[in-house]
């Protein structure tokens, strides 16, 4: 396959080519794209080193089968029809056509068969929350529909790039030292600190990363689906954790929903209160999958369970879930 990764300098065009690495990936060539100012550092892929590409309206794109877009929702708008123009196939990683009817917003454990049809030869990789969200929900859907979810997420700072994850570790050293905090990335100090906001307020007071997850969720799942989030940053580096509350259409056991989640795609139950093992940030980043335990009845519906979940924001939530739909195409369309 003849691979481009647009927007190689930031911590999602990073993790990429550590997954394309990780997974084997049929690449022949490969193709970096950044702004002007990362043309010309150069990247290292399977003992190859390879130059950036400043990102220009031509043909660059002439010979690509895919291209992994992680440079922002600008970019991804302004480049689409230069991207797409010869054929490649656009896995779009912005917000910017998440919610197009003619684009389909792809999780392979959920709908891979949307991205078969792409009108515009794009599609959209879902926000991370939701990616995280959906692999646990399919476990309950699978046994009965759900109708209403509430979810609190406590997101890592890598969600907001690599910059913020820098500025959360020099946050402390500069406490350490007695220094005033640099604050750039988000509203307040995030060091020793929990931010009730992510993504900016929106006029029924929800902020947008809060609606991504009412909107996303539905699509994905082509479901009629009700979700309330309550998006909070929080002081750990790259994996985001959510606390979820489901309503079902029959009641489910803890016994039914622990089986469930132990054979869903995607997922690994860790779920041991005697012996205190549940998901935790700390000891989860780097890993594929979204961890699933604390499952409980709900105390309030007969019909409700809740659970809590973790998985990698870089990794899962954003650069795996894009090469696993790649992987799916080469399956269903290049391989024939």
């Amino acid at each position: 396959m003849n691979i481009a990764i647009v927007g190689i300098s930031g911590a999602v065009g990073q993790e990429l080519l550590s997954v394309l690495t990780e997974r084997n990936f049929p690449v022949e060539n490969l193709k970096l794209f950044g702004s002007a100012r990362s043309a010309g550092k150069v990247y290292t892929f399977r003992d190859k080193k390879i130059e950036v590409i400043e990102l220009q309206h031509n043909d660059d794109f002439k010979d690509i089968d895919i291209a992994f877009v992680s440079a922002g929702g600008g970019i991804s708008l302004d480049f689409a029809s230069t991207i797409t123009k010869h054929g490649a196939i656009m896995i779009d990683n912005s917000s910017a056509f998440r919610m197009d009817d003619d684009v389909p917003l792809v999780v392979p454990e959920l709908n891979a068969e949307d991205a078969l049809n792409r009108p515009r030869n794009i599609i959209a990789n879902p926000n991370c929350t939701t990616t995280q969200l959906v692999v646990s929900l399919k476990a309950i859907e699978d046994i009965s529909h759900i109708t209403k979810v509430h979810v609190s997420t406590y997101q890592a700072a890598s969600g907001a790039g690599a910059a913020a994850m820098d500025e959360l570790q020099e946050q402390y050293a500069q406490i350490q030292r007695g220094e005033d905090t640099t604050v750039s990335k988000f509203a307040y100090q995030l060091a020793y600190n929990l931010i009730p906001q992510v993504d900016s307020f929106t006029d029924n007071g929800y902020t947008k990363e809060e609606l991504k997850m009412f909107n996303e969720t539905r699509k994905i799942m082509h479901s009629d689906i009700k979700v309330s989030a309550t998006c909070i940053r929080v002081p750990v580096l790259r994996a985001h954790s959510e606390s979820v509350w489901v309503e079902t259409e029959k009641p489910i056991s803890v016994e039914e929903a622990k089986n469930a989640f132990a054979n869903t795609p995607g997922v690994i139950l860790m779920d041991d209160t005697k012996n205190q093992e549940y998901p935790m940030p700390l000891f989860l980043e780097g890993r594929d999958e979204v961890f699933v335990g604390r499952i409980r009845k709900d105390l309030t519906n007969e019909n409700g369970l809740t659970f809590w979940s973790v998985s990698d924001q870089i990794k899962k939530g954003a650069a795996l879930n894009a090469v696993q739909i790649a992987e799916y195409l080469i399956e269903k369309e290049f391989k024939k």
